[in-house]
Parts: C-alpha cells; sequence; structure tokens
C-alpha cells in the first residue's frame, strides 16, 4: 500500500486532528490525543524500514531542549524536530526559508514534502518527520546506523548518547507515555530529609551542595524515581559507591552513599519507577570502600543536559510532590 495512502487512513481515522483548522482550532486537545497523534506520525515509515522509536527519540530530545532553552524557540505543532535554514533549504540557497522542494533538492537541502502538496514547509509536521525519516534512512536501520545519523547531524556525543538513551526507553516499553516518577525510598520506612541545595560542603574543597539528603537508616531500599537506563555504577571519591540514571527527559539522576547495590543492576539495565537499585548507606569522602564519615542517607541530586552543558538543579520541589503522589497512592 502506497505510503501517503495509508497515512490518509490513518488521518481520518485519527478525526483530523493533523491540523488545527478552523472546525477544530477552537478545541482543547487532550494529553492522550497529543501521544496518539505523535505516534500516528512515527509509526509511518515501514516502507522505509525506519524504526518510529528512532524518530520519537529525536522528537523528545528536540522537545527537551526547547523547554530548557530560551535561544532555540519553541516549535508549533504536535512535533517539536526543527531545521535550521541552512539545513533545511541548503547552505548556498539564496532563498533562507524556501518551500520549494526543486530549489531545495538543488542546493543540497534536507527538506522534503512529506505530503505531496508541492511545499516543503519545516512548518508542516508531516514534511518535518518525512524529510528526518529520510535523512535517517541514508545511513541504515540498525542502531550503529542510528548513532552515526546522530553523530552527522548534531556532532556531539552528549547528544548521541541521551538520544540513544531515549530511543532505548521506547523500543523496550513499546510507548512514549514514560513520565511517570516516585519518592526514592519507601514511604513507609523512616527516613527526614529538608532542603539542603546550595548548602557548603568543605571535604575535598569549597563546594556547594548539589542535591537533597534523605536520612535513613542504614539498609533502608533505595528506588529509581524515574525510567531510564543505568550510565554509572561503582566508587567516586564524593559520593561513594553511587548510581547515575538518564532518563528520557535529558536528566542525570544521580544516587550517592550507597552501603550496596541491588544484584540486578548494572549498567545498561533499563529501570522504571520504584526499581531497586540498592540501599542506604554513608560510602564517601576518601578512597575506595570508606564509610561512616557521617550518618547514613542518601543524596539524592538532578542534572539537566541542555544540549551544551549538564547543569544541577534543586530537586527538593520535586521530591515533594513525588512524596506526595507515592503516598496517594497507598493510602
Amino acid at each position: 500500500m502506497h505510503r501517503h495512502f495509508k497515512f490518509l487512513l490513518t488521518f481520518i481515522l485519527l478525526g483530523f486532528t493533523l491540523y488545527p483548522t478552523s472546525s477544530f482550532a477552537k478545541e482543547e486537545v487532550t494529553e492522550e490525543e497529543i501521544i496518539q497523534q505523535r505516534m500516528s506520525y512515527y509509526v509511518q515509515f515501514d516502507e522505509l524500514l525506519i524504526p518510529w522509536h528512532f524518530l520519537a527519540a529525536i522528537d523528545q530530545y528536540e522537545r527537551n531542549l526547547q523547554s530548557v532553552r530560551k535561544d532555540i524557540p519553541k516549535r508549533d505543532g504536535f512535533l517539536s524536530i526543527q531545521f535550521s535554514d541552512e539545513y533545511w533549504s541548503g547552505a548556498l540557497n539564496p532563498a533562507k526559508e524556501d518551500t520549494k522542494p526543486e530549489t531545495i533538492s538543488y542546493f543540497g537541502g534536507m527538506g522534503l514534502d512529506g505530503n505531496n502538496d508541492g511545499i516543503a514547509s519545516p512548518k508542516d509536521d508531516e514534511d518535518v518527520i518525512f524529510s528526518m525519516a529520510s535523512y535517517l534512512a541514508k545511513y541504515g536501520t540498525t542502531d550503529e546506523d542510528f548513532k552515526l545519523a546522530l553523530w552527522e547531524y548534531y556532532g556531539s556525543e552528549e547528544a548521541v548518547n541521551q538520544i540513544f538513551t531515549i530511543s532505548t526507553l521506547y523500543r523496550h516499553y513499546k510507548t512514549i507515555e514514560l513520565d511517570a516518577h516516585t519518592f526514592p525510598l519507601n514511604t513507609r520506612s523512616d527516613y527526614s530529609y529538608r532542603g539542603t541545595w546550595g548548602a557548603n560542603r568543605g571535604w575535598g574543597g569549597r563546594r556547594i551542595h548539589e542535591g537533597t539528603d534523605i536520612f535513613a537508616n542504614y539498609g533502608t531500599s533505595v528506588v529509581s524515581t524515574s525510567y531510564g537506563v543505568v550510565e554509572v555504577k561503582g566508587w567516586n571519591q564524593f559520593g561513594g559507591w553511587r548510581i547515575g540514571i538518564r532518563d528520557n527527559h535529558n536528566s542525570y539522576h544521580y544516587y550517592a552513599h550507597l552501603g550496596s547495590y541491588h544484584k540486578d543492576i548494572e549498567v545498561g539495565t533499563i529501570v522504571e519507577p520504584g526499581t531497586v537499585l540498592g540501599y542506604v548507606g554513608s560510602s564517601g569522602y576518601g578512597k575506595e570502600g570508606t564509610s561512616g564519615k557521617f550518618p547514613p542517607h542518601l543524596h539524592y541530586g538532578i542534572y539537566k543536559f541542555n544540549g551544551r552543558t549538564e547543569w544541577a538543579f534543586d530537586p527538593y520541589p520535586s521530591l515533594l510532590q513525588w512524596e506526595r503522589q507515592a503516598k496517594s497512592k497507598k493510602q
């Protein structure tokens, strides 16, 4: 069946929500409808053999950047993938906002007409997703092909790793609905915490506290707050036995001062909210194996990658929210 005909069927079945025309523009679009619409774009390229989670991961990565970068405008539409004028129209194209497929092709631009309307517009979701799928198809359909295509497009190892992590999660769970979170300790256990963001720390040189300390008894289970992939596991002179997890929102979750790890946790392990990672301890502030220099607690931190740098932000407000949600589920 022709690709565009298949897409037309999807368009009809979804109730003509691809374009907010005058009859639909004033209607409120639910989160569920947005997710369904995005999925309809991702899965339509079977003929190109592009796995849907490749496209979904790139789209989510771009959405993540737009949520934290003031220099990147948020794209209107269901999708967040954006092309620069140079990429879309061609570096030497005198018409920087060209939408003519013929001249775009002549000047080596990436922009394509995805819905056969004679226009290749970076403002058209169909054109955008078709252009990105066609770009990926030039490299192949394996994971390594995908990584190479990402490297050539973004020129950043951090971007490649982040997008591949998102793709891994989407492929594993077969959905893009991975936004749930939970508190990192069982809310029925004995623990206490308060906001200590920015407090002075002296061991190893003057620095500030980039996280929240949750005090609990030795051996209390520590669980993942999010969906993610274990990126780091091992000793750090500051954090002791620690685990770092990368999620689908360009965030790195840091769990430190553990006493031990859960037997099933290794680098590359896929986790979800509630997955046991390890157990509360007091490790750190010295050579490998150092323990007992402070009361047992979990140091929890979150770092956000914005496409250029990774920076820490205060996790305390999120912890309060996740704690309330976790307690309400147990009532």
